[in-house]
């Protein structure tokens, strides 16, 4: 997932954002290369620094279109849920279309990097009655 999704992903239950982004693993691409006219690319929220635009005082736009997150958890802070990143993709599906088994699995495998507050609580699944 790149870094600059942040700056329009939101919750899609409640449309909260931003969504706090823990990153598991990332992936680097020193070959790309953009010529950057006007920074920061990002209109609201630098997901690389993880801080509203207005913020950043130098915007690293040129480090960040080289960076994917390959791992990682996307966490709505607002309702609740979270939204695992696998293979550079955000799964942001609606509760009913989630595997249970696959996100107990993403919890299990990565639960070193995960906040106690989404293992124990996350929506829609969580460790808590596995």
């Amino acid at each position: 997932m790149k870094y600059r999704l942040m700056d329009i992903l939101a919750c899609p239950i409640c449309k909260s954002f931003p969504l706090k982004l823990i990153v598991i693993k990332e992936n680097q691409y020193p070959e790309r290369k953009i010529e950057i006219e006007e920074k920061p690319l990002c209109e609201l929220y630098c997901g690389l620094y993880r801080k509203y635009t207005k913020e950043v005082k130098d915007t690293p736009c040129e480090e960040c279109i080289k960076k994917e997150v390959d791992v990682g958890i996307l966490i709505c802070e607002k309702c609740g849920r979270w939204y695992p990143i696998l293979d550079e993709i955000p799964r942001m599906l609606p509760d009913e279309l989630r595997s249970k088994k696959e996100d107990i699995a993403f919890l299990k495998k990565y639960r070193d990097h995960i906040p106690e507050e989404v293992l124990v609580n996350g929506k829609p699944f969580n460790l808590k009655n596995v």
